[in-house]
């Protein structure tokens, strides 16, 4: 077995038996960045030193006795989530050389279960894109195709996962940011019911919306994180105090007597021939593997983005009032306090950071607040009761995670098109729901120099994880996606280079 391409699962189990050793994983790991990172471009920064010392903790807990569920296992964090002692930039200027004095609640647990921190991966800044051609920083290419974008937000996490160089990796999903990178570059994209992960830690975006969650190459690697980390943290006011089930150990290997619901609302009609032809087989596939599948509605569904971009740029704009040059971050000296303000902002902001905050300024206003901001409040209870009522019927939803696979860099230039491309995965983040993507096969696009991965979403009712993600490693197991194609080799003399 070679041990850095092998799963978390199968890494932890070696670490724990002593048959290798956690250095020898992060040394290996990171020589693997070294000759693949200038192609791929998932870091922003590498954590070697870091590495090495927790890997060399673990080494030692497991020799004095001690079974780690993520012994060895090494991780890739995306840089909105703060490691104490490292740069956490949210990928923007702004915060370029701010160091971070504390570390986020889940990525302290998965360390303190034995994961390796290799790194900060790149993202669209401040999480606010579906591409991750939103980052001041650096740009990253779908390791599928250097030409094409691994999609955002977190899309140097799943570039990093889908790439080899790391074996799981943390994102954050506030409006489709885990599930659509994730099918765009073929690995598994989970994020958990809102409130479910601690959210302590992670640099806020939208604070009713983002969630964080795991990115591996299996279902399983997803719930082995997922069990780890979940759970009730006192550091975050939306935690959920409520039991975690066990699902890592739980999951299943069919799909009888599983009610699937298809959504009127998102008929594959809507979509190109190729694409469409790969969600009917997925559908299929569900039928084959014993499932039921069950025609529901959810009239409000085609709302969601709508509803979503008055909800996230508002709660957007409150947030990121703290990034003033006052307290941390870029300084750009005005002739007086507000002076400062407006040159520091103006400096440290991209374009989109700066979109989002002028209609989320704009929807909170006197004389608009009740008109946009309340109205779209409104909207999102009718999404989630929608939810409610087609899961009285269903046990989880089926739709594609994306309307397309990845496309190339600049394609979708405009805000508007770029928007879209969350249509399938906003309505359940409007909601709150459990939610992930799993490879369901592959499509051509014109120009790509081959098939590129898609992704089916699954959608299961709030808390119920241990079955969503049961049901999504039957349909794995059931039809080894992942397995029958592999990515193009990646020529390590390349770079994407810089911002």
């Amino acid at each position: 077995m070679n041990s850095i391409d092998a799963t978390a699962t199968e890494i932890a189990r070696a670490v724990n038996a002593r048959e290798t050793s956690a250095v020898e994983l992060a040394d290996a790991m990171h020589a693997r960045i070294g000759e693949r990172d200038g192609a791929v471009g998932a870091y922003l920064s590498e954590t070697s030193e870091l590495a090495r010392e927790y890997a060399k903790r673990v080494d030692a807990r497991v020799a004095a006795g001690e079974r780690l569920p993520l012994a060895g296992v090494p991780l890739a964090i995306k840089d909105n989530m703060c490691v104490a002692g490292t740069v956490t930039t949210c990928a923007s200027k702004i915060l370029e050389h701010w160091i971070s004095p504390y570390t986020a609640t889940a990525v302290a647990r998965l360390l303190d279960a034995g994961a390796i921190p290799l790194g900060k991966t790149n993202m669209d800044e401040f999480a606010m894109g579906s591409s991750c051609e939103n980052s001041a920083l650096r740009k990253t290419a779908n390791p599928w195709d250097l030409g094409r974008v691994p999609g955002g937000s977190s899309g140097g996490s799943v570039a990093a996962v889908a790439a080899g160089e790391a074996t799981i990796a943390l994102g954050s999903d506030t409006g489709g940011s885990i599930r659509e990178p994730a099918a765009f570059c073929g690995v598994v994209g989970f994020k958990p019911t809102y409130g479910r992960v601690s959210r302590y830690g992670l640099i806020a975006f939208a604070s009713s919306l983002d969630q964080i969650g795991p990115i591996s190459k299996t279902v399983e690697d997803s719930a082995l994180v997922y069990d780890v980390m979940a759970g009730l943290d006192p550091m975050d006011a939306t935690s959920v105090d409520r039991p975690v089930e066990a699902t890592a150990t739980t999951l299943r290997e069919d799909l009888r007597g599983v009610r699937v619901g298809i959504v009127d609302e998102f008929a594959l009609d809507k979509l190109d021939a190729d694409i469409r032809a790969v969600y009917e087989a997925a559908y299929a596939d569900l039928v084959r593997l014993g499932a039921t599948l069950v025609p529901v509605k959810l009239p409000t569904a085609d709302y969601g983005v709508a509803t979503y971009y008055l909800i996230a740029p508002a709660e957007c704009s409150s947030n990121l009032a703290r990034f003033d040059g006052m307290r941390y971050g870029l300084r750009v000296e005005g002739a007086d306090v507000g002076a400062t303000y407006e040159a520091t902002r103006a400096a440290g902001f991209g374009d989109e950071v700066k979109r989002r905050i002028l209609i989320g300024t704009y929807a909170l206003s006197s004389g608009f607040y009740d008109a946009y901001y309340v109205r779209a409040q409104k909207a999102r209870t009718l999404i989630a009761a929608d939810f409610a009522k087609a899961f009285a019927d269903c046990d989880v939803i089926a739709c594609p995670s994306a309307s397309t696979p990845a496309f190339e860099f600049d394609a979708k230039s405009d805000p508007f098109s770029m928007y879209l491309m969350d249509y399938y995965t906003i309505p359940m983040s409007l909601a709150g729901l459990p939610s992930l993507s799993v490879p369901c096969g592959y499509a051509t696009p014109a120009g790509a120099a081959g098939p590129m991965p898609l992704g089916l979403e699954l959608s299961a009712p709030l808390f119920a994880e241990r079955a969503l993600l049961g049901i999504a490693h039957a349909y794995e197991r059931g039809t080894m996606h992942a397995s029958k194609q592999s990515i193009p080799a990646i020529p390590s003399s390349a770079t994407v280079g810089a911002r």
